[in-house]
């Protein structure tokens, strides 16, 4: 996706980001200032540009993947400066989208271009890489995992979500760690008409009873429930109430409230999800550069952790070099 070192970014991610800044916001957060908002770590290096997040709920530890050039931070609980746990182009990643860390301590990694790889925390070890196949034009995304630990994984550009069972996962381990990508649900259907070009479906995430998905449509602000109880997973408009998912990037979903990071927009928003995800009410929202085009965000014991990717400075989004350290920023009031 991206020559090494930056030496040029990529047209795909340009056109994701900046065909959506064009468009406008609407996700109508007031420029209020946030609560609280302070720098939770720093990244370490200067062309960082991160993107995805996870956390690790067994020992706390966050993980911050680059989009630059593939490397994976962690940052122990409380540690001002995260640490490089796997380096850049690891097994020949070039990218870094989403993340997650499930239950059996395992970090699942996008990239962009190719699929989805799994890791040993312990160990650091490459379990299994899975290759998306069909149309080479897509742009994986975002993650989610659900409670009986199957990975659902969005592509921006075809709109569609794929989907890696813990038996797909298992089939390759045993076929020594190499996977492909084909299940998927397509949600073409169901979006808004947009440009041939656009970009649709961006965050995702996870009822905790396994029930749905929620994924949004950046270019378009809309939100989209997917039923995991029914075989033909249907997919279903979610009525928002308070403004919409317009430049929604990563989402969080915890205790009936889904926060949404606005990426260009510099934009926070938390929504009041229906018991059955079939509506969405905005309570929070708030617009701070401080952000510093906010790609994702997990909310974890009464805090919002939110990656400040500045992509804006020296990125895909504008010329320059960043203003100061790459970070992860904490929120509270969100």
């Amino acid at each position: 996706m991206l020559e090494t070192k930056l030496q040029r970014w990529s047209a795909p991610l340009i056109a994701v980001v900046a065909g959506l800044a064009l468009t406008g916001c609407g996700s109508t957060a007031p420029p209020t200032p946030p609560t609280g908002i302070e720098t939770a770590f720093e990244l370490p290096g200067d062309r960082v540009y991160p993107e995805g997040i996870a956390l690790d709920e067994r020992t706390g530890d966050i993980y911050v993947g680059s989009f630059a050039d593939g490397t994976i931070y962690r940052a122990a609980p409380g540690a001002p400066r995260a640490e490089v746990f796997l380096p850049a182009g690891s097994d020949g990643r070039r990218t870094a989208n989403g993340l997650r860390v499930d239950p059996d301590g395992r970090l699942w990694i996008i990239d962009s271009t190719t699929g989805v790889t799994v890791y040993d925390l312990t160990t650091r070890a490459l379990l299994a890489r899975l290759d998306a196949v069909g149309p080479a034009d897509r742009f994986l995304n975002d993650i989610a995992l659900t409670p009986d630990g199957t990975a659902y994984l969005t592509d921006s550009r075809r709109a569609v979500v794929y989907r890696v069972t813990p038996d797909a996962l298992t089939r390759a381990i045993a076929a020594g760690g190499h996977g492909e990508l084909t299940d998927s649900v397509d949600l073409n259907p169901s979006l808004e008409p947009h440009d041939p070009g656009a970009y649709t479906l961006n965050g995702i995430a996870a009822d905790p009873t396994g029930s749905y998905l929620l994924t949004v449509d950046s270019t378009g602000g809309d939100l989209y429930r997917i039923d995991l109880t029914t075989p033909t997973a249907a997919v279903s408009k979610v009525t928002l109430d308070g403004g919409d998912l317009h430049l929604g990037d990563g989402l969080d979903l915890h205790d009936g409230t889904l926060r949404v990071a606005h990426n260009t927009d510099d934009t926070l928003s938390a929504w009041t999800v229906s018991p059955d995800g079939s509506s969405a009410t905005r309570t929070t929202g708030y617009h701070d550069e401080a952000l510093d085009t906010p790609t994702t965000l997990v909310h974890h014991s009464g805090h919002t952790l939110v990656v400040a990717s500045q992509f804006d400075k020296g990125g895909p989004l504008g010329p320059g070099s960043p203003t100061i350290a790459f970070r992860v920023l904490e929120i509270s009031g969100i």
